[in-house]
């Protein structure tokens, strides 16, 4: 597949390796620090509602349950609030930072949205595009259409700031970007969900989707601040055309200065084309028992820093992985977990097989002396025993992979991959992993247990604890479940 050779070499030099990690600053430059909120201050401003009201969160999950709201400004407020919206303020000291209902990879949020709706009352008699300001729970008007150009939906395009992880993480950072834009994807379904509404990815060349939403139009952004297409997804069923708009508003500067991370552009450049479409997994989530508010788990949902070594219940072990399977958008992804504490199943290291035609694959790819020892609904032990200090070196040392009650690594089929799709299909599996990652933390949330996406680990030294050799599967996002502990030095404050 064309370009497929630039995903090789990118994903390769941006692993961490026990001695060398991916190139970055390794330090916080924190005089070139992004603002964490894109705004275009020239265009009009629309002031969203806020509407506490929302389903319980296991009705998400039964299919037909929820009404299908009106389309009209009142639902599409509460779409973004509870997909993109802040869901807390944070303040320690002199120090207040936003957190967002959408994770993302050390809190940068490079994910922007920008919303393509139909006449809509309260915001204009036209068609319009507006740019989703979450700071302030509020849509910018960037441009207004003189002819209908949607009907029947919303349009929502996802793209990435991307010099927001560069700053911190440096090469490796579109990686994160990617996983941030499936977190968001995730965030959205969900919200739209809640609603009653389809939500779906529409198949679309991602250098179009740039020129149709003018991100192609440089001049409105710094060169290192400009942003990249990740996704355009539909809201309920849509009837579009979109035309190649004029001349649209400048951004507002997210850094004085900048450090040039052209390893990044590199790769990005490499991934626009067509985005993939790869064939959803014929398997739906089960409903879970009664819960909270669907709004409650959402607003609740946090990065633990640390955990407390507690245990969590074989249910509740079962019903966070069964989650995973809401985003059927994410086919070629399974799970490699360290099982350290789960009442019921022996601790050691186990394969939890998404798609079960994946399973004879899997097995030849991976160490022959691995047991596969059948554990149900997927699961199989590999190996028995304690994992803990393999979980936390793998994960960059960190403790929270250790005093998890589990953790694992994101397996994904990664030279079939790009042999179909080149760097777009690249692209693609983090979204995978990110989707995925975000239902994981809500699941985790409505249990009243915490969880962490991680995104430092050790890439190859988790393929040889499984005996793979070459590239036909690939570790792409880990992520670790427990019990938080909560720092009470840092106050919690409403978000708007």
């Amino acid at each position: 597949m064309k370009n497929a050779s630039a995903a090789y070499e990118y994903h390769d030099r941006t692993k961490h390796r026990p001695h060398r990690y991916a190139p970055s600053l390794g330090y916080m430059d924190w005089a070139t620090q992004p603002d964490p909120f894109r705004t275009y201050p020239e265009c009009a401003r629309i002031g969203l509602a806020h509407d506490n009201t929302t389903p319980p969160f296991h009705l998400l999950f039964a299919a037909g349950m929820l009404p299908r709201a009106p389309l009209c400004l009142e639902s599409l407020s509460g779409l973004l609030r509870y997909s993109l919206g802040l869901a807390a303020i944070k303040r320690h000291g002199g120090s207040e930072w936003a957190l967002r209902c959408n994770a993302s990879s050390g809190n940068l949020h490079p994910s922007e949205c920008y919303v393509v709706s139909p006449p809509l009352e309260g915001v204009s008699e036209k068609c319009t595009l507006s740019h989703y300001a979450s700071r302030d729970h509020a849509l910018e008007i960037v441009h207004t259409y003189d002819a209908p150009v949607i009907e029947g939906g919303f349009l929502i395009l996802l793209s990435s700031a991307m010099w927001r992880e560069m700053w911190k993480y440096g090469e490796r950072s579109w990686r994160y970007c990617q996983l941030d834009a499936g977190h968001a994807y995730a965030s959205i379904k969900t919200a739209a969900t809640m609603l009653g509404w389809e939500c779906s990815i529409v198949p679309s060349d991602t250098a179009d989707l740039a020129r149709r939403f003018g991100l192609d139009q440089l001049e409105r952004f710094h060169p290192q601040e400009r942003e990249s297409p990740d996704l355009l997804i539909r809201i309920a069923q849509p009837r579009h055309s979109l035309p190649y708009p004029p001349p649209l508003a400048r951004a507002n500067r997210l850094s004085p200065s900048h450090h040039r991370w052209d390893a990044v552009w590199e790769i990005d450049e490499a991934a626009l084309g067509p985005y993939p479409q790869p064939e959803p997994l014929n398997r739906v989530r089960r409903c879970p028992a009664p819960s909270k508010s669907a709004g409650e788990v959402i607003l609740k949902r946090r990065s633990a820093q640390a955990m407390d070594g507690s245990s969590v219940t074989e249910t509740q072990f079962r019903q966070i992985l069964d989650a995973s399977f809401f985003c059927t958008e994410a086919p070629d992804v399974d799970f490699i977990v360290f099982v350290h504490r789960v009442e019921g199943i022996e601790s050691g290291l186990y394969a939890y097989v998404r798609d079960p035609g994946r399973l004879p694959q899997l097995r030849d790819a991976m160490d022959p002396d691995f047991d596969w020892l059948e554990a149900g609904e997927g699961l199989y032990r590999l190996n028995r025993g304690d994992y803990r200090g393999a979980a936390q070196y793998l994960s960059c040392n960190q403790t929270i992979a250790r005093d998890a009650a589990f953790s694992f690594g994101m397996l994904c089929r990664f030279d079939a991959v790009l042999a179909e799709s080149g760097v777009p299909g690249y692209k693609n599996l983090y979204h995978q992993c990110g989707m995925i990652g975000q239902m994981l933390y809500l699941e985790a949330t409505s249990l009243g247990l915490s969880a962490t996406g991680i995104g430092c680990f050790l890439d190859d030294e988790f393929h040889t604890l499984l005996g793979l050799s070459g590239t036909p599967y690939q570790s792409l996002y880990h992520f670790t479940v427990g019990r938080a502990i909560v720092d009470t030095r840092i106050a919690t404050l409403m978000p708007y």
